[in-house]
């Protein structure tokens, strides 16, 4: 009796278990509150607020037993340069922010997403008519990406398996400037670019729209991702696209011949204008997206390491 009361704890325990590490709308909607409140002044590269987003980043990888994998602890500082518009201080400090899941394996794959925006509307990029002083908060653009990273991160380092492949974590900063940080990360890597398999990159993910999908780029920058996608499902619909270089920082892997995916809920009214706010983003359906990129990295976890095709 008592292996049977124990066995059957076990099993309705269970749900209960892997809500602690399943993608969550309770937990997205706080990272994306978070780093999308008008207290963080869109997040402009240089700024102090960019800086405490950086800070807010290195603590959830923290507490989730991530190495800290930078040149400076979790930290990877760059000097960024404000390129489109003229102003006095065109070079800022920035930063990408790294960890690490060491599950001992011979190659890692990469996870990333921008966590930088427009700020206040004086770098450039704007789509708002007089944007200088204007919050762009950037809630889909990119504090969305950046949930996402933060709950794959938490899904990889809380669910009990040793995958076959090492996991590094990217929060890259001044991707709004030209893709500058995941550029100086491939230029200046902390862990060795031929030891990596391939990239996954989510920028604006938060904005589902069910007669569109969720756009999944990259799909033919390696052949091996017509098998990794065989007999997918999904709650969100999707669909996939060959291009890989171009979106996001998924397009400096690539440019390195590292096979790449791009998540992408597609473009909108608000894109780059203070009214990117985070009471637009669609908590729930991000949940699905995310379930649905755990598929397809448990999928590609079980292939070899993957071979680049360029996409012509």
């Amino acid at each position: 009796m008592k292996k049977l009361f124990a066995l059957l704890c076990l099993f309705s325990s269970a749900p209960l278990f892997a809500q602690e590490y399943l993608p969550s709308v309770d937990r997205i909607s706080k990272h994306i509150h978070t780093l999308a409140s008008d207290q963080m002044k869109g997040r402009g590269t240089g700024s102090k607020e960019n800086d405490k987003a950086a800070q807010y980043i290195t603590k959830e990888f923290r507490k989730l037993g991530l190495l800290p994998m930078g040149s400076e602890g979790y930290w990877q500082p760059f000097t960024a340069k404000v390129k489109r518009v003229v102003v006095t201080d065109s070079l800022r400090k920035a930063k990408n922010v790294i960890g690490f899941l060491n599950n001992r394996a011979p190659h890692t794959i990469v996870i990333g997403a921008h966590y930088d925006h427009l700020g206040m509307g004086r770098q450039g990029s704007s789509l708002e008519k007089n944007p200088e002083g204007k919050i762009h908060n950037g809630a889909d653009d990119n504090a969305s990406g950046v949930a996402g990273l933060l709950e794959l991160a938490r899904y990889y380092t809380q669910n009990g398996v040793k995958e076959e492949y090492n996991f590094l974590f990217i929060a890259f900063g001044a991707e709004e400037l030209g893709l500058q940080g995941s550029r100086h990360f491939l230029a200046n890597p902390t862990v060795p670019l031929d030891q990596l398999n391939f990239m996954v990159c989510m920028d604006m993910i938060g904005r589902y729209n069910p007669d569109r999908g969720v756009g999944v780029g990259g799909v033919g920058t390696s052949d091996t991702w017509a098998k990794v996608f065989e007999g997918v499902e999904a709650s969100v619909k999707f669909f996939t696209d060959r291009a890989g270089n171009g979106g996001s920082d998924n397009a400096a892997f690539y440019a390195k011949q590292i096979p790449v995916l791009f998540f992408h809920t597609g473009g909108h009214d608000d894109y780059h204008k203070p009214t990117d706010d985070v009471e637009k983003i669609d908590f729930k359906s991000e949940v699905g997206i995310l379930n649905l990129e755990i598929k397809i990295i448990d999928n590609a976890l079980k292939q070899p390491k993957m071979s680049f095709t360029p996409v012509s």
